[in-house]
């Protein structure tokens, strides 16, 4: 197991991630001694629906340590009775769950305040340490069991075709699979940019609204994310639409049909750029840094990928994947530095040098991207 960022806190957490994200390995490793109760088994599960306050009598006496309850989402009304224990029992619970849609859906317990919120990505530069390598994370993404498995490619294959068509038959998203395989695929289309849900919709043969749901869907199942543009004191007209990720770089690229009309750069530019945005999900989850994050785009089409806002600052950063910057690329930046001169600006990019050309700062991404999550 590669060792994760996240610290255990001492109190009650929930912990939120995708299947296949490292949830149950960390658990094992940070709170060895406690008590699991998974939820994925259908004995375990049908005991505690039939009545929740059989979870007590689970525990033996006397324990002091963390119970964790795997895969929570699907025994939203067991939280009541998590609820309790904490209050009667000073019990400390570990929640783990790969969506929070259904406990939110079917008005399940989130303990008010009783228990921290942690969120499990794919592993990053960071986690991977020595093993990392970048050109394997743009095609294999970060899943950690593309990290150790002999075919990491046949590995995704079975995940996008088994996890996702589950997840979907569960939650009860649809019953037309075919049309949302489709679906995924227009999305696929999508990485890295903004949204056309017209286009999608028409492309996967559903009205406007089903492709709107299926989407509301990816993002409640921890699958997907839409970076709102940052508007915050805009000095100029900016754009209204979201850009849309799926949360890995291997899945994303596992979905995307590819042929003959495709241009690679394409594929390999987005493949970068959700790899830098998920190193900056994993930083300001496990750090909690707090910032917000957003995309920027003017009426005009200068954008800048990504913009993050917090108590700790402001950043704008830009993703290349060429060796050699362009005037021209740095357009967004230094549009965006006309707004914000208080904001820190980088250029993240496939060369080799560092510099600071025209106040952005030039990172390369193999030699100095963890300094850039550093300074965050």
């Amino acid at each position: 197991m590669f060792p994760r960022s996240l610290q255990a806190p001492d109190s009650s957490f929930f912990l939120f991630g995708p299947r296949g994200t490292g949830k149950s390995s960390w658990i094992k490793a940070v709170l060895p001694s406690a008590v699991v109760i998974d939820l994925l088994k259908a004995d375990v599960h049908n005991r505690l629906q039939a009545d929740p306050t059989r979870l007590e009598g689970m525990v033996p006496a006397g324990h002091r340590d963390f119970v964790v309850i795997d895969e929570v989402q699907k025994l939203p009304a067991l939280l009541d009775e998590v609820h309790r224990l904490i209050e009667s029992r000073q019990w400390r619970f570990a929640l783990t769950g790969s969506s929070a849609r259904k406990i939110v859906r079917a008005g399940g317990n989130l303990l008010a305040g009783r228990a921290r919120t942690l969120d499990m990505f794919p592993l990053s530069s960071t986690e991977l340490g020595a093993a990392f390598d970048l050109q394997h994370a743009l095609r294999y993404g970060g899943l950690p069991t593309v990290w150790v498995d002999k075919d990491p490619a046949n590995y995704l294959a079975s995940y996008v075709r088994t996890y996702l068509q589950e997840e979907v038959q569960q939650e009860g998203i649809t019953r037309n699979l075919g049309a949302f395989t489709r679906f995924l695929e227009a999305a696929s289309f999508s990485q890295a940019s903004v949204l056309s849900m017209a286009a999608i919709a028409r492309d996967c043969g559903v009205e406007r609204k089903q492709a709107e749901q299926w989407f509301k869907a990816l993002e409640d199942l921890l699958l997907a994310v839409r970076l709102p543009v940052f508007k915050r004191r805009a000095n100029r007209e900016v754009a209204a639409h979201p850009k849309f990720f799926l949360f890995d770089v291997g899945v994303y690229r596992t979905l995307r049909p590819r042929g003959p009309l495709d241009i690679e750069a394409e594929i390999e530019g987005a493949a970068l750029e959700t790899f830098v945005l998920h190193a900056l999900r994993a930083a300001n989850g496990s750090r909690r840094l707090g910032y917000g994050l957003h995309t920027w785009r003017t009426a005009q089409q200068q954008e800048v990928d990504f913009v993050l806002y917090g108590a700790r600052g402001l950043h704008a950063i830009e993703v290349k994947r060429s060796p050699v910057v362009r005037d021209g690329d740095l357009k967004g930046l230094k549009l965006f530095g006309a707004d914000y001169p208080e904001a820190r600006r980088w250029l993240v990019y496939g060369g080799d040098q560092r510099e600071l050309r025209d106040g952005v700062e030039l990172l390369p991404i193999v030699k100095a991207f963890d300094e850039l999550l550093q300074a965050l």
